[in-house]
């Protein structure tokens, strides 16, 4: 019998023995976020997921989100686990504001031809998170697509489904005048403005290694994103009344704090009341970027804010620190319009 001299997909660029591999070594990674909800999950078709008990009336809460321009920062830098936790916290931070527990994870990774090291540490980033956000990750596409993507270049999404008892979830409806806003402080830009970073840097010919505090300019911008999963529903669990939340991703907390107002209330930020880390000022100072520009690009420090009454917020504060979080008092609702004002 004679070898066929046809092409094979491994000639046009795909190799599915890679990708096979690939699953083989992030099975124990995977393993490692598994929840007792979970059926079948990496390796089927679809992954089954029963829901947990505990709710009586239970409702799906879904997310989808994606990295964004930072990806070009961590691929050129090589520094690319921390893009893995940053996939999730983009998607679990947006459900936990409806007050919803996140259940399962699931992720898109595509690139013009596998790296296997490279790709084994994104997914590391993303089971990293996922275990941060107490969901299971169950699974995923890792596409090879030769010709749509540059050398080394890989692009990510992501995709969250989290449970929520219905008479519990959060909407913002029962906002008032005289309630206060607690708020909790980013790792860094986490995945937000970095076109803006990026052309920061471009044009200021900056490294990453220039020194910035306590590391470099690279630390700071490539910190992965906080996840405020576990202390915001403990403070749920804790029948603290939470009235309202947002997390400040794309658009600053002019942009986010807002989704989560009733009409006819606004809030008062207390810009002294945190210090802003040292990054934002390096990317404020370097791009001449005015302030105004700041707030609204930005989270500028403050990753995640609760709107809770006045009466009760030291108690939300000590339920946060047992949980290691550092919260603290920024603002308060006022009557007037869905705004935000700094003062």
């Amino acid at each position: 019998m004679t070898k066929s001299s046809g092409l094979t997909y491994r000639d046009a660029g795909v190799d599915i023995e890679a990708g096979d591999a690939l699953v083989d070594d992030i099975a124990r990674i995977v393993r490692s976020t598994r929840r007792p909800e979970v059926l079948a999950g990496v390796g089927g078709f679809g992954a089954l997921v029963g829901l947990p008990t505990k709710y009586k009336q239970p409702v799906l809460v879904s997310g989808t989100d994606g990295v964004g321009t930072k990806l070009r920062l961590g691929i050129d830098s090589g520094r690319v686990e921390g893009l893995g936790q940053d996939l999730v916290g983009m998607c679990v931070n947006d459900v936990l504001v409806s007050g919803a527990e996140p259940l399962f994870f699931l992720d898109y990774y595509a690139t013009g031809k596998l790296d296997k090291h490279v790709a084994a540490q994104v997914i590391k980033g993303i089971a990293r998170g996922c275990r941060l956000a107490g969901c299971a990750l169950v699974g995923g596409e890792t596409a090879e697509m030769p010709g749509m993507y540059a050398n080394g270049d890989f692009d990510l999404a992501g995709f969250c489904v989290a449970v929520a008892e219905k008479r519990k979830i959060i909407d913002g409806r029962r906002i008032r005048k005289g309630d206060v806003i607690i708020a909790l402080p980013s790792s860094g830009p986490h995945a937000n403005g970095y076109s803006l970073v990026r052309s920061i840097l471009k044009r200021k010919r900056a490294k990453l290694d220039l020194p910035l505090g306590r590391g470099t300019l690279g630390d700071a911008l490539l910190a992965p994103t906080a996840i405020y999963v576990k202390p915001v529903l403990a403070l749920l669990a804790a029948g603290l009344p939470v009235r309202g939340m947002a997390h400040i991703t794309g658009g600053g907390i002019v942009g986010n704090l807002p989704r989560c107002f009733p009409p006819g209330v606004g809030a008062v930020i207390d810009t002294q009341s945190w210090k802003r880390p040292a990054v934002f000022d390096w990317l404020q100072q370097a791009g001449g970027v005015d302030q105004a520009e700041m707030w609204r690009v930005f989270n500028c420090g403050v990753g995640f804010m609760m709107v809770v009454p006045r009466t009760r917020a030291d108690e939300a504060l000590a339920v946060l620190k047992q949980q290691r979080a550092k919260g603290w008092i920024i603002g308060e609702i006022v009557e007037g319009a869905a705004d935000v004002r700094f003062a």
